[in-house]
């Protein structure tokens, strides 16, 4: 995640201009699905069947358009003629929520709404308040803010509803965006304490359901579809420790997989009857790296010192703990889920759980019903894999680029590593997920660097151009 450029450019943008002639991704997405319409497009996918792109670009080359923007984190979306993105003003206290739509042909700004502040929610500096992307059906968009909720207009910018609810406690503050399967809009609210999952009627706004989901913390993974041979489609959310398909008619939870990282953020990628999928909580959570934890009771007898039956702040402070060894002193902040300076029970089981978590990339079968972690998990990666990006599932390879540039393809029918090799001449951090298109692979670093590479296993850099 990052702030956007105020200059707007083929560059930046390049995952969403590519992509309006999208096919249909993996996973059998509808016709609403198709064109970039929504976060990573068809599908959350990030591949477009676009030709005859351009490897040679920048801020003087192959420009079509400039456009100012204000910052925001969220990705571009596009239908045939428009181009809607979130952003926010550049005060940093009395920031105001913005919804924008662009002449996709010309880059003039075509409207600007601004959306009310109800609430200021938590977040970290690598994040903001415009992170989750809008979607779109081709006819209206549908926008989400931590500090406001889901807000919908028409394309010429009319507001059609609003949904005000929050706030919202996620410890980095909100990442996941909204989807639409059909005429329903879902979003995930993955957050410490009272997580649970909102299915929305596109055309009044109202609620189809609202379930529940005690088992998961702090997430920011948005979801994908998929649409089974028997049975309606499922949602797919990289959560907290598994990975779990919902119901779209209803939101029964179907099926899970244990053994995911205990903080997701990575979107799955999808081909047949195979997922992907990536996730990163601390370093300590590389194997062979976890830190011993102790049972409450014990911790209760070694910490508690006022005998409340829970375990202060003060009461760990400066001394030995595991807490203070996985993150430092801010550490305790990262599992007091409720923010009352003590851990419960519950709490403590959150804490070891996340000790006990294991980073790293799953392939993973599609389907089933209940609990499928025996038979499901095909192959495990357990190198360090990014903290945010996604894989990119394209012409037979699975592509991850870690945090620092470093490139890796895999087989994945077996996950043998192809090739791994770091993105010469973009060296810097990488927040952006890689995107497919006309036989090539292209990433974005922080700074706005674009790397072009051919989307084969022996990858070999085409451009690079900053």
């Amino acid at each position: 995640m990052r702030n956007r450029r105020l200059l707007l450019y083929p560059a930046l943008l390049m995952s969403c201009v590519m992509s309006i002639t999208a096919s249909a991704a993996a996973g059998g997405p509808s016709d609403v699905e198709k064109g970039w319409t929504r976060f990573r497009g068809p599908n959350g996918q990030g591949v477009s069947d676009a030709a005859h792109l351009p490897t040679d670009f920048g801020p003087e080359k192959h420009v079509l358009w400039k456009t100012a923007l204000p910052p925001g984190h969220s990705s571009p979306i596009l239908t045939e003629t428009r181009i809607f993105l979130t952003a926010h003003t550049p005060d940093k206290d009395a920031y105001k929520l913005l919804v924008i739509a662009l002449d996709r042909k010309t880059g003039k700004q075509l409207w600007q709404r601004e959306v009310p502040r109800l609430q200021k929610g938590r977040r970290e500096n690598v994040n903001g308040p415009a992170s989750p992307s809008p979607v779109t059906d081709g006819e209206n968009v549908y926008a989400f803010f931590q500090d406001f909720g889901l807000i919908s207009f028409n394309k010429d910018g009319k507001e059609r509803w609003r949904k005000p609810f929050g706030p919202f406690n996620m410890f980095y503050g909100f990442g996941a965006s909204p989807i639409l399967v059909d005429k329903t809009l879902i979003l995930p609210v993955d957050q410490d304490a009272g997580a649970y999952m909102l299915a929305v009627d596109t055309s009044s706004g109202k609620d189809r359901w609202k379930i529940d989901r005690p088992h998961v913390i702090s997430g920011y993974s948005t979801p994908t579809v998929y649409r089974p041979m028997k049975g309606g489609p499922q949602i797919i959310v990289p959560e907290s420790f598994q990975l779990t398909a919902y119901s779209i008619a209803d939101g029964r939870k179907v099926w899970w997989v244990r053994g995911l990282a205990c903080e997701m953020k990575s979107v799955a990628s999808i081909d047949n009857d195979t997922l992907y999928v990536n996730g990163w909580g601390f370093a300590q959570n590389q194997p062979g790296r976890q830190i011993p934890t102790i049972a409450f009771d014990e911790a209760i007898k070694k910490y508690d010192t006022n005998g409340d039956g829970a375990i202060n702040n003060g009461e760990v402070k400066g001394k030995e703990n595991p807490m203070e060894r996985m993150l430092g002193p801010a550490a305790f902040g990262a599992f007091d889920l409720n923010r009352d300076d003590k851990l419960t029970e519950n709490e403590w089981a959150v804490f070891r759980a996340m000790l006990a978590a294991e980073n790293g990339l799953l392939a993973i079968k599609l389907g089933g019903e209940g609990d499928m972690t025996d038979q499901a998990i095909r192959w495990k990666y357990q190198r360090p894999v990014p903290q945010v990006p996604s894989t990119l599932l394209y012409q037979g390879v699975l592509f991850m680029v870690n945090d620092s540039g470093v490139l890796i393809s895999f087989d994945p029918a077996t996950g043998k590593v192809l090739k791994e090799g770091r993105l010469k001449g973009a060296i810097d951090k990488y927040f952006a997920s890689p995107v497919g298109a006309d036989g090539k692979v292209w990433l974005v670093s922080q700074d706005g660097t674009v790397s072009v590479v051919s989307a084969k296993g022996d990858w070999e850099i085409i451009s690079v151009d900053g």
